[in-house]
């Protein structure tokens, strides 16, 4: 059975949607789940539900779709299309709810087959004031939603209307999914604590493998195999997102794949893999030395990259913006660059000089947060919905960026990446250092809470665990 929590607020996320919709004059909303792929022939990649449809529904069957109406007096009607009982592909398949099974234990209030959904559209579409469905996300369903609406507007004579005006869903959706409540922080904690004993199991594989007899010969995808095992055993349904271990200078990749080079021992290792489960996604860079002992100069980076970090997760506060941890991280980045003769003085003398002419950007080209939910690059805007756009001194337009409120979930992941070049110091040639942890706003006055604080990321934390 699905879980009574999640089910109460699947259908109070639903209230909230049917409560905007009303508020602006009513209409229906329409939500596809994610299709089933291919990978080849006759083969199936493994089925993931689209996380908008399943916030609304808690529903992860393939195949199923969503419409809600709600009117302006507040009133509304849910329905759910989903695959009818089928005792023969069930042998083949699993189960199935069908309608009637899936209305009931779903809390909609009617369920009907996803092969009537043509039959039945043009039927929940007529006379409605507006069509809210999500722009640019499901291909195919604007012109799914064309048809529909042309099938109602063919009955004009009978003195059916069709919706005169046609919404982004996602405007509505992603401002929701931006806030998480006390269940959704549960799941992503628990999450994060599985992802947490990965990267130790990994560090540990890391330095027992390099202990081995050499002819076995200790690989990216060996520790890899460690990461999986234990998402898996903990109880999480799939890897969020496609796991990244480097080692040596393959971490100057930022979305490195190919996981299949040697690990060596005096070089450094990245990895970037967390779980999902239940829905919800973790987020986790740790950079560890090999052999479980950091060299001087991979310690000096890795020093600095630590206290960028610092600075970051200190200025995630509420009301904070959502620049400002970036801002924070790169102040220390460019001092650290200047320490190290990474960035000569001559070029830039201080770090306002970093700032100013982008010279870090050779060192650190990405930014240091995203949001984090359901999804591991999660929805929701980064700039403050309502304030006027800022002319920048360069004549550029920008918005000012989002405020941080509590229960918003975001990475912090400052980075440094020293590919080897001749104005380089050869210490730090292919060194490439991530630091990544997913944390929650608290309320006002009050330090964030850091999810993957059991992801061991200091020096002596790092050694410690694999010794």
């Amino acid at each position: 059975m699905p879980d009574s929590n999640l089910l109460l607020r699947c259908a109070s996320r639903r209230a909230e949607v049917v409560r905007q919709l009303a508020a602006a004059g009513g209409g229906v909303a329409l939500l596809p789940t994610a299709p089933e792929v291919m990978r080849n022939r006759d083969a199936d990649y493994p089925y993931r539900h689209d996380s908008y449809f399943y916030y609304l529904t808690g529903f992860t069957e393939p195949s199923s779709f969503l419409a809600l109406q709600a009117r302006a007096d507040g009133s509304s009607r849910s329905v759910l299309f989903c695959r009818n009982k089928d005792v023969e592909r069930e042998i083949w398949d699993g189960y199935r709810w069908g309608p009637e099974a899936a209305r009931a234990a779903f809390g909609f209030d009617a369920a009907l087959g996803i092969d009537s959904l043509d039959a039945e559209m043009p039927r929940l579409l007529a006379d409605q004031p507006a069509v809210w469905w999500p722009f640019a996300v499901h291909p195919g369903l604007e012109a799914q939603v064309e048809r529909w609406l042309a099938a109602v507007r063919a009955q004009a004579r009978t003195g059916v209307t069709a919706p005169r005006s046609q919404h982004d869903l996602c405007a509505v959706l992603d401002d929701m999914r931006l806030f998480k409540d006390a269940y959704e922080l549960d799941v992503i904690r628990r999450a994060a604590q599985i992802s947490a004993q990965a990267h130790i199991r990994a560090m540990q594989a890391s330095r027992r493998g390099l202990r081995q007899p050499p002819q076995q010969g200790l690989r990216e995808y060996h520790l890899e195999a460690e990461l999986l095992h234990t998402f898996r055993q903990g109880g999480s349904q799939a890897p969020a997102y496609g796991s990244i271990v480097a080692a040596g200078a393959n971490a100057c990749v930022l979305h490195y794949r190919a996981s299949d080079a040697p690990v060596r021992a005096g070089e450094l290792v990245l990895i970037d893999a967390a779980c999902e489960l239940d829905g919800y996604a973790s987020d986790i860079t740790r950079t560890f030395p090999a052999d479980g002992r950091f060299t001087g100069a991979q310690r000096a980076l890795y020093d600095v990259v630590l206290a960028a970090q610092a600075a970051a997760i200190e200025a995630s506060v509420e009301g904070a913006r959502f620049t400002d941890p970036h801002n924070a991280a790169l102040r220390v980045l460019a001092q650290g660059l200047l320490d190290h003769g990474l960035i000569a003085r001559n070029t830039a003398p201080d770090v306002d000089a970093v700032l100013a002419t982008g010279a870090y950007k050779r060192f650190y080209m990405h930014r240091t947060s995203h949001w984090m939910g359901m999804d591991v690059h999660d929805c929701g805007d980064y700039a403050e919905p309502g304030e006027a756009i800022e002319i920048q001194p360069d004549g550029s337009r920008k918005r000012p960026a989002r405020i941080l409120h509590e229960s918003m979930v975001l990475t912090i992941e400052p980075g440094l990446y020293v590919r080897a070049e001749d104005d380089v110091p050869a210490a730090f040639h292919g060194i490439g250092i991530r630091i990544e942890d997913d944390i929650a706003i608290r309320p006002a006055g009050q330090p964030c809470e850091v999810l993957t604080a059991a992801a061991p990321k200091t020096v002596a934390d790092i050694e410690a665990v694999m010794r």
